[in-house]
């Protein structure tokens, strides 16, 4: 037998993350090998001739990000972190999809060193990588000086033929060609195939006529499998800064497989004993599974250059503090993710001195309010809206608009609420920007996965969600939310606060800044509310997510209520009153967080014993667990309709005299 032709060393080091791909699939029985297999190439070109980054310090400010955004190829990343010398030992490998273990399905950021983002929902991490890219150029513009670029960095992106199918590459794609993020570099899987097979059969879009159009950079027909071409091209890409780049790399999946490359079935499935064995002789591989030549693990290795590379930049950061001593204190902060010790004050100020957020105002407009004294203090604040501005109101004064050259805080995002939300928790993943984006509630929907992904990564992104009831009117059930703040509430380590009046407004905006583990969706009114007084214990029990606004001597019954109802339970109350049925209204503003109080509170507010009912314009099942056996809900179970406001709050029973005759009902006093 002739001995095996000399591999190219680079083709060695694409080689083994073919291997170790595969050989992880192999052993968990599971996963996905075609894509790691088919973009190795890519991926040695990337990480050991571009990328800057530092296996000892994945959190170094200015490294240039990797997203991989088909996600599902999971394996190639985890192979190119522990080649590259990351906290990831091959016996993290060898756990590939186990319970706890560092390489989990699809990437998860917190879970292994190096992941910048959580990706498996398709399309997700492209409109990630839009946000980090955006959030680079705000603060390059923010903090650079002429001669000190301390923010300088490229954002890469690897993603698929579905990460393209999923509507959101189009609203990500989109945003990025007109803001001109000239620092963004994707490069494109051309593989051609999907699970259900080849995809000229139901995905035959002109990808490169597309995005040049968005107007990117297209380098198309790259041979994916030569470094050279591809190593060309990001250097192309990188040569110009006004344009996104895509680099469409046409692949064979499943690349170096003897039967099953080019095919559908190394997709999603373990290529088997016989197949690897098949592709270990093809390619002249002698390692053991799991294993890697020294000469390939030291060609791999990436700490000293890394080393360097962060050394150089602490260099001309301390240059920078020297030149420029508050900005680089600013700078630490805000990348630090630590709010500034006073930021509070000006708020405060708006809380206890008379002004506007205390009248009778709609909570869409008491946020505003609550923003013009946040922004004033919190220069990490950026804002935005899908195409809204004048209904969410979330703008103010000092609001300037983003522009092609990267200045400004606020984000016009157009109609594009998947995207915006995806896009946040790309800026929030980044660091230094606190991310918020308004839209009307009901069009949560379009935005909630991305939402869910902001809960499951722990990122402060703050969603304002205006317009969130029936209390709209005519624009009837299409823009009506019924089901949204249940299905918000849902969402494990997602923050919903529905405030009743100004007072609520700020301080659940309040919570949602201080909150850095986890976003926050604040459900805002049109209409204006009726104010209520509160002393300290009560402004204390707001900031606890539910509370006694009024109680009576001897209570009968609780009232438990949201938003604009707490004004029909404060009313329904008094006429309760009036017949000698003492009722306690509770504001509940913040379920998740009411609930995670100790028991002691929770009894102390919700009484074991004394019958609940609860008001709010949304579906009722949510509160049959708050209210318990025995309790009522009052709600809307149906959409909604188009007529004004009052008419609607009549037809659907959210009335005073419907809650009254509620609690008489549970009292058995008709």
């Amino acid at each position: 037998m002739n001995a095996p032709e000399r591999i190219d060393p680079a083709a060695r080091c694409a080689n083994a993350l073919r291997f170790l791909a595969a050989d992880a699939v192999e052993q968990a029985r599971s996963g996905h090998p075609g894509a790691p297999m088919g973009m190795a190439e890519m991926a040695e070109v990337v990480w050991r001739r571009h990328l800057r980054h530092n296996p000892a310090n994945p959190a170094w400010p200015d490294r240039d990000r990797f997203v991989l955004s088909n996600g599902h190829a999971s394996m190639l990343l985890y192979a190119v972190l522990h080649l590259s010398g990351y906290a990831l030992p091959v016996a993290q490998l060898r756990q590939f999809r186990q319970l706890h273990a560092m390489t989990p399905g699809h990437p998860e950021v917190g879970v292994t060193p190096g992941i910048e983002t959580t990706t498996g929902p398709l399309g997700q991490g492209l409109a990630n990588a839009v946000g980090m890219a955006l959030a680079e150029k705000l603060l390059a513009a923010t903090f650079n000086r002429p001669g000190h670029a301390i923010v300088d960095h490229h954002t890469y992106v690897f993603l698929g033929d579905g990460c393209l199918m999923e509507g959101i590459s189009h609203e990500a794609g989109s945003l990025a060609g007109t803001l001109g993020l000239g620092k963004l570099i994707c490069l494109y899987d051309d593989n051609g195939i999907s699970i259900d097979g080849e995809v000229s059969g139901w995905f035959a879009d002109d990808t490169p006529r597309r995005f040049a159009a968005y107007g990117w950079h297209v380098i198309p027909d790259v041979d994916g499998h030569d470094a050279q071409a591809i190593d060309a091209a990001i250097v192309q890409a990188r040569a110009q800064g006004e344009r996104p780049t895509l680099i469409c790399c046409k692949t064979v999946i499943g690349k170096g497989a003897p039967a099953k490359a080019g095919g559908h079935d190394v997709h999603g499935a373990p290529l088997g004993p016989q197949e690897i064995a098949a592709m270990r002789a093809a390619l002249g591989w002698e390692a053991e599974p799991f294993a890697v030549p020294p000469d390939v693990a030291a060609a791999w290795d990436a700490r000293a250059q890394g080393a360097e590379r962060e050394a150089g930049w602490n260099a001309r950061f301390a240059c920078y503090s020297a030149a420029y001593p508050e900005l680089a204190a600013e700078f630490l902060r805000r990348v630090e993710g630590r709010l500034p010790t006073a930021f509070e004050a000006g708020l405060t100020a708006l809380l206890e001195a008379p002004s506007a957020l205390h009248g009778k105002i709609a909570t869409r407009k008491a946020s505003q309010l609550t923003l013009e004294a946040l922004t004033a203090a919190l220069p990490e604040l950026l804002g935005g809206s899908a195409d809204l501005t004048g209904s969410n109101l979330t703008d103010v004064k000092a609001s300037v608009w983003v522009n092609h050259a990267g200045q400004g805080n606020y984000v016009s995002y157009g109609v594009r609420e998947f995207g915006m939300a995806a896009a946040m928790n790309g800026m929030a993943l980044h660091g230094g920007l606190i991310p918020y984006g308004g839209t009307f509630m009901t069009f949560s929907d379009y935005s909630r996965n991305a939402i869910r992904m902001a809960a499951l990564m722990r990122q402060r992104v703050i969603h304002v969600l205006t317009h969130d009831s029936i209390g709209l009117g005519e624009d009837g059930p299409t823009h009506q939310p019924v089901e949204h703040a249940a299905s918000l509430r849902l969402i494990p380590n997602n923050q919903v606060w529905r405030p009743c009046d100004g007072v609520e407004t700020a301080l659940a905006w309040l919570a949602a800044v201080r909150r850095d583990n986890g976003p926050s969706c604040l459900l805002l009114s049109r209409q204006a509310l009726t104010p209520f007084a509160r002393d300290s214990g009560q402004l204390a029990g707001i900031r606890r997510g539910g509370y006694v606004l009024q109680d009576a001597r001897t209570p009968q019954a609780v009232l438990i209520a949201t938003g604009s109802e707490v004004e029909i339970a404060m009313r329904a109350a008094a006429f309760l009153a009036e017949e000698g049925i003492g009722a306690r209204v509770v504001s509940m503003p913040c379920v998740e967080l009411f609930h995670a109080q100790d028991a002691a509170y929770r009894e102390a507010v919700l009484p074991a014993g004394v019958p609940r009912v609860s008001v709010e314009a949304g579906v009722t099942w949510f509160w049959r667990a708050v209210v318990g056996e025995g309790g009522a809900t009052i709600g809307i179970d149906t959409f909604g309709e188009s007529a004004p406001a009052d008419a609607l709050y009549q037809h659907f029973g959210l009335t005073p005299a419907h809650v009254a005759d509620a609690v008489r009902a549970l009292l058995g006093k008709p």
